[in-house]
């Protein structure tokens, strides 16, 4: 079969969690057999400011071919115009399967539809609800929404939470298929020593976008409250909120405990979820949060907020405190402080790889665009 995925900003990255499931997805599809075209977004990576500019543009990437559509750098109009000229594009491939990726590029899904060509939707989250989208974007990604609830052959949800949404929104029933992830690499603490003067076990890490959502303004007040000798590692890029960048900028700048390392990758990603005392994520809106699943692959002990997407996640192996609320935050950080975890590393670890397989996931979504 050949299969086209639109809706990603580019592969690879790890500029969101979009952009790492259709890396994931895709790559594992052409080992399966399938042909599978990804159409990337011209532009920058607006998490990673230093990535490599003289990049010459990728036509393929471990099989996969890669299509890259011309936009205009604005923010808003890029994404409308990307998913209008790839969706366009696609229609003169011969693609037995268009595979929309979030919301917003949804809204281009009744054209391939109308023209008989096979479409699946993955809503990756409700993302008219994120606040980095004003009235106008949030009505076109809400527009998307529903385009995909009426025409899309099949929709893929990733929580319970998003299932029940469009059963009780528009009668419409979805396949619940979770996001996977790998086996990691357990690395020593060696650049995060050299680069920030990190131990393994001293510190409290938040690794996710700087974006509002994700609630590191509530973490932050948190841990201003608590007595630790922890400190607190911010690991991550802005995306589109630079007002909101700089007010946690603002937020740490009094606090020598406090360490921002900007966007991370790589190995020094490794050597922070393996050498952290504790991963903590406590936003207000998820979709089906990667980071977490990464924290959890190492074995990491994790605080979240109690939304249900985060809890779908942890199980019984995560500890939750009220989500928005700093007093709650706040007690839990100093009681997970001051005693030991209640499960081991290797009990973690098996739990997320068991229940969250990337080759499982892959044969589910093969399925689905089989039709069985």
């Amino acid at each position: 079969m050949k299969i086209a995925m639109i809706g990603h900003k580019r592969i690879p990255s790890r500029e969101g969690g979009v952009e790492v499931v259709v890396e994931e997805l895709s790559t594992r599809l052409v080992k399966d057999g399938y042909q599978v075209d990804v159409y990337n977004r011209k532009g920058k990576n607006v998490q990673d400011k230093k990535a490599d500019k003289s990049k010459k543009k990728l036509k393929e990437y471990k099989g996969v071919r890669i299509i890259t559509i011309p936009t205009i750098n604005k923010k808003g109009l890029d994404a409308l115009i990307y998913s209008i000229l790839a969706t366009i594009r696609a229609l003169f491939g011969h693609y037995d399967v268009i595979h929309f990726h979030a919301e917003g590029p949804c809204a281009m899904l009744w054209l391939p539809h109308l023209f008989g060509i096979r479409t699946v939707a993955t809503i990756h989250g409700l993302d008219w609800q994120r606040s980095k989208w004003g009235g106008l974007g949030a009505k076109y990604i809400k527009f998307g929404e529903k385009v995909a609830a009426k025409y899309a052959d099949e929709i893929i949800v990733l929580s319970k939470g998003v299932e029940k949404y469009f059963l009780n929104t528009y009668n419409r029933k979805t396949h619940f298929i979770p996001n996977g992830v790998e086996k990691p690499t357990i690395r020593n603490a060696k650049i995060i020593k050299e680069k920030y003067g990190l131990e393994k076990n001293s510190y409290i890490l938040f690794l996710a976008r700087i974006v509002p959502e994700k609630g590191l303004h509530y973490l932050i007040e948190a841990y201003n409250q608590i007595k630790t000798d922890k400190k607190l590692v911010i690991a991550g890029g802005a995306s589109h909120t630079n007002d909101y960048l700089k007010k946690i900028k603002e937020m740490v700048k009094n606090n020598p405990n406090i360490i921002m390392t900007g966007f991370v990758q790589g190995k020094e990603l490794e050597e922070l979820y393996s050498n952290c005392f504790m991963y903590c994520l406590p936003s207000d809106i998820e979709g089906m949060p990667l980071s977490l699943l990464e924290a959890m692959s190492y074995g990491c002990r994790c605080l979240v907020s109690d939304i249900e997407e985060n809890i779908q996640v942890t199980g019984k192996y995560g500890h939750t405190f009220k989500h928005g609320d700093i007093s709650s935050l706040k007690n839990e950080l100093g009681e997970l402080i001051d005693k030991k975890s209640d499960y081991n590393q290797c009990q973690i670890s098996t739990y997320i790889l068991t229940k969250f397989d990337w080759e499982s996931v892959t044969l589910q979504i093969e399925k689905i665009y089989r039709g069985e």
